[in-house]
């Protein structure tokens, strides 16, 4: 009766629960590594985003603030963005041909 022998160490109980509660953590459970590091990943992400939008929102609260108070630049927002026009003037809208914009 010549049976494998095993190593000790490989019969201790405490070392084989702690292996294989790593394992289980590190791997099986809900909140295993890999998703921990998407979800640290979609997180950079959004904090990136969020640093964007909030610049983006001053940005507009400035634009804001000129249009309320500066009747210049009220004008201008109106003929670029509505193409309004004063009486008896005439607007000519130019664009560019996209097969023209893509080739240079």
């Amino acid at each position: 009766m010549n049976l494998i022998k095993i190593p000790k160490f490989l019969k201790n109980f405490y070392l084989l629960s702690g292996i294989l509660f790593i394992i289980w953590m590190l791997f099986f459970d809900a909140n295993d590594w890999i998703t921990q590091y998407n979800r640290q990943k979609k997180l950079q992400k959004m904090e990136e985003e969020k640093l964007f939008y909030k610049k983006r929102t001053e940005e507009v609260k400035a634009d804001f603030r000129d249009l309320k108070n500066n009747a210049e630049v009220l004008e201008r927002f109106a003929r670029e963005k509505y193409y309004l026009k004063k009486p008896k003037e005439e607007v000519f809208i130019l664009t560019e041909d996209e097969k023209k914009i893509e080739k240079k």
